[in-house]
């Protein structure tokens, strides 16, 4: 059973790994994108709403399937006053009750509320009002997409931790403070 449980924890993590490179092309394309339409528009004075709205759909991927990876690899947001202070376990505590308390319950109502928001554009086939503008439920399909990965990223480090504090498997627990 456990053996099992650490299975899926890998495989989690392998799937939050692959979406990250994802994300890390998502922001490459998006960033030729955007220089490729300023010189379209400025040099040849061409313009497109749809390359517009492709860059944001592209950082909309960006930071939504870009999440999970920064919570997998320990480098999100925290209170560092608080947190670059704790020893032992005490900092995977912080973690523990962040996780049960804060992320998993906003995660889980993202995805509640943004779930029939997405229906809707999908089976209207909502378009953009801009001129020549993109359709809309691929980049509305990313908000509960990116809150479900983020919430199952997230049930995934807390097992982590838990296993961690049961002595069961080694997790580095190093955080790098950043640059005051």
């Amino acid at each position: 059973m456990l053996h099992s449980l650490i299975k899926i924890l890998h495989l989690i993590d392998w799937i939050t790994e692959k979406l990250g490179h994802v994300a890390a092309f998502a922001v490459i394309s998006a960033a030729l994108i955007s220089a490729g339409n300023a010189f379209v528009r400025y040099g040849l004075d061409i313009t497109s709403n749809g390359w517009l709205e492709i860059q944001w759909y592209l950082f909309g991927a960006t930071v939504m399937l870009g999440g999970p990876y920064v919570l997998k690899v320990n480098e999100h947001v925290r209170v560092d006053i608080l947190y670059g202070k704790l020893k032992g376990y005490a900092p995977v505590w912080v973690d523990i009750m962040g996780l049960l308390l804060f992320l998993l319950p906003l995660c889980g109502l993202m995805v509640y509320l943004t779930w029939p928001l997405f229906m809707k554009m999908y089976l209207t086939g909502e378009m953009s009002n801009n001129s020549g503008g993109l359709i809309r439920w691929p980049a509305m399909l990313l908000l509960p997409v990116g809150f479900g990965l983020m919430f199952l990223q997230g049930v995934a480090e807390l097992l982590k931790r838990l296993l961690y504090i049961g002595g069961v498997i080694k997790m580095d627990t190093h955080y790098e403070k950043p640059v005051q």
